[in-house]
């Protein structure tokens, strides 16, 4: 992901690309030598030395937090990827450390920034799906061999737990997982859950580096239709319910459904990542909060953990029982008696 965020950033005005650093010197060299600024094998030094006014942490996620809050420290603003941190105490640490500087944390869940993500959020608050009943995340697609410290709860199905936090805009209130490891070493690579928000949408999630296409959509179901967004192509879709009276000040009680004329709304394709950065380089030149922040961050963190513990425990967890186990550790699973 280093790489995509030098790539970008190099190419956005007004924006100087100042140092790089890389604990792999071949790595290191090469971004170096490509983007002609100074490369430096470790983090700390590169912070000592270079006159910064801001970092993105691209580091494995065990190591979020101790390069985070050192550049807090120093009185950087930070972008860290996502997940926020490796553990709900790591992840608050973080927070902490912005607030003690008074600079700017914001966290890397790209798809916010996804011009078709964005639209259905824009429809969706202004109530053309009516009451929603469900939203479905599918992100599916090939092993990565690059991963090696987390699962595809922590590393995937955060991108998708945010996006459902901010489009419902409601409180967890029971979860439900099973999660599978089929070729992974240490984690899951594949998981199947089931969320139920205080507001009464379901959310559906399915999760996998077992499939042999990529796979990235969502689906947002409700009594005036369904939306269906396609991360990959930026495709926003509108299957309307034929049996719903569609004019804005129209009465809302569902009866029945059929199907409906099918809308494809135009959408500028624009790269989320490039979004992304320009939204948190605004922040800074402006003074304004960060669109995904920490809190943000810690939310998708803390559900995240909480459908590991489900799977691992094979239970639902419901109220004070989502407060879980502080890190993406891989619980043990409990022994069940004959």
């Amino acid at each position: 992901m280093g790489r995509n965020h030098l790539r970008v950033l190099s190419d956005l005005r007004e924006t100087e690309l100042a140092a790089v650093s890389d604990q792999d010197s071949n790595a290191m060299a090469a971004a170096s030598e490509k983007y002609g600024v100074p490369g430096f094998l470790s983090w700390r030094e590169m912070l000592a030395k270079e006159q910064l006014d801001a970092l993105v942490v691209a580091v494995p996620t065990r190591s979020h937090c101790e390069v985070g809050v050192a550049a807090l420290e120093r009185g950087l603003h930070v972008l860290v990827e996502k997940p926020i941190a490796y553990t709900l105490e790591e992840g608050r640490a973080l927070v902490e450390a912005a607030t003690r500087a008074g600079k700017l944390l914001a966290v890397g869940h790209v798809e916010r920034f996804n011009p078709a993500v964005r639209e259905l959020r824009r429809r969706v608050a202004e109530g053309e799906l009516g009451r929603v009943f469900q939203i479905h995340a599918r992100r599916q697609g090939p092993f990565p061999a690059r991963i090696r410290d987390v699962g595809v709860v922590i590393d995937l199905a955060t991108h998708d737990l945010d996006v459902m936090s901010d489009l419902v805009r409601s409180r967890v209130d029971r979860v439900y997982a099973e999660t599978e490891q089929r070729i992974h070493t240490e984690h899951e690579d594949m998981l199947n859950a089931l969320i139920r928000f205080e507001n009464g949408v379901v959310g559906v999630l399915q999760v996998n580096w077992l499939t042999p296409t990529k796979i990235r959509e969502l689906s947002v179901l409700g009594e005036r239709g369904l939306f269906l967004v396609n991360y990959l192509t930026q495709e926003l879709t509108f299957f309307k319910n034929a049996d719903v009276d569609h004019r804005p000040d129209a009465k809302r009680d569902l009866q029945s459904v059929s199907e409906g004329e099918m809308v494809r709304f135009p959408i500028a394709e624009v790269e989320p990542l490039k979004l992304e950065l320009e939204s948190f380089l605004q922040s800074i030149d402006h003074g304004r909060p960060v669109e995904v922040d920490g809190e943000a961050g810690l939310r998708a963190l803390e559900l995240a953990l909480a459908i590991i513990t489900s799977a691992s425990e094979a239970r639902v967890l419901q109220g004070g029982a989502l407060e879980v186990r502080p890190s993406a550790e891989k619980p043990r699973r409990r022994s069940q008696e004959s």
